[in-house]
C-alpha cells in the first residue's frame, strides 16, 4: 500500500514538473511611458497627396515624435500607441479613436519614436497631444 502511494506521489510530481516545463510562457502587456511629445510637419515626400481616412478630403501630414521609456529590461514588440489629439479649438482630431498606431520594437531604456498621422486640412493647428501611452509584448506576437 505504501509503495502504491509513493508511485502516485511520484507520478503527480512528474506531471506537475512537465506541465511547468512544457507550458508556453504567457506574454503579458508591458507598459511603455511616452514623454517629450511634440509634432512636426511630414517631409514633402511623406505627406504628398495626403487625404483624410475614408474620404477624398485634403489632409495635413504630421509626425508625432517623443521618447519611449521601457523599464522592463527586455525588448518590447508591437507596442500600440494610445492617446488623444485635439486641434486648436479643442475638437478631437481622431474621432472615436484612441489607438493611433504602433512602435514595432522598443529597446530597454529610453529611445526615440515617431508616429505618422494625417489630420483633416480644415482642423486648425497647433495640435494638442494628451494622455499618450504605449503597451506591447516582451515576446514576438504574430499580427
Amino acid at each position: 500500500m505504501r509503495f502504491r502511494a509513493f508511485k502516485v506521489f511520484l507520478i503527480s510530481c512528474l506531471i506537475g514538473i512537465l506541465s511547468w516545463v512544457l507550458t508556453p510562457p504567457a506574454w503579458a502587456l508591458t507598459q511603455i511611458q511616452l514623454s517629450d511629445l511634440s509634432y512636426k510637419e511630414c517631409p514633402a515626400e511623406l505627406g504628398q497627396g495626403s487625404v483624410a481616412s475614408g474620404t477624398a478630403k485634403a489632409a495635413n501630414c504630421f509626425l508625432i515624435i517623443g521618447k519611449a521609456n521601457n523599464t522592463s529590461g527586455k525588448y518590447v514588440y508591437n507596442a500600440d500607441i494610445f492617446g488623444r489629439i485635439y486641434d486648436a479649438n479643442d475638437n478631437s482630431v481622431m474621432q472615436n479613436r484612441t489607438r493611433l498606431g504602433a512602435i514595432d520594437e522598443v529597446p530597454p531604456g529610453v529611445s526615440d519614436f515617431e508616429l505618422r498621422i494625417t489630420v483633416s486640412a480644415n482642423q486648425p493647428t497647433p495640435l494638442k497631444l494628451k494622455q499618450f501611452k504605449a503597451a506591447g509584448f516582451t515576446g514576438l506576437v504574430r499580427r
